[in-house]
């Protein structure tokens, strides 16, 4: 099992942060056009889950998975997006990307006298949480295929 990358977004779709691990394929187009295609992405699978689910559309959309990934998506109250691209073995990841947010994005981004609301994210201290974070999960590895 491995994690290839994660996207934080604002409720607005401003791109706060961005991480990869064991990424080995480029996209072949810009990082902001990545950045926006996923954020429009997202906003139209959660559009497209919360008009046809038979279940209460506050549970909405989680994960989907193709036959080269899976997309784990987490969103808070406050609109935070978080989504973590993985190996096709890891399946929802759900907890994972709640703690990733109580441990490291509050502790680290959000008690942060020196960030702004809106803004990207640039400490240094938040990245080395976050990379210490992620590869100390269960689901963290090198692909071997």
């Amino acid at each position: 099992m491995t994690i290839y990358n994660l996207y934080i977004f604002d409720k607005f779709g401003t791109l706060l942060h961005y991480a990869e691990w064991n990424r080995t394929k480029s996209s072949g187009i810009t990082s902001e056009e990545e950045y926006k295609l996923t954020y429009g992405m997202l906003y139209s699978i959660k559009s497209f889950v919360s008009k046809i689910s038979p279940h209460d559309p506050r549970e909405g959309f989680l994960y989907y998975k193709t036959n080269r990934y899976a997309l784990h998506y987490l969103e808070t109250p406050s609109g935070l997006k978080f989504v973590l691209n993985t190996d096709t073995a890891v399946i929802n990841v759900k907890e994972l990307l709640q703690q990733l947010y109580a441990k490291v994005w509050v502790e680290y981004v959000v008690r942060d006298p020196l960030w702004t609301p809106g803004t990207v994210v640039t400490s240094e201290l938040f990245q080395s949480k976050l990379d210490e974070f992620v590869k100390q999960s269960p689901i963290y590895g090198i692909r071997n295929i």
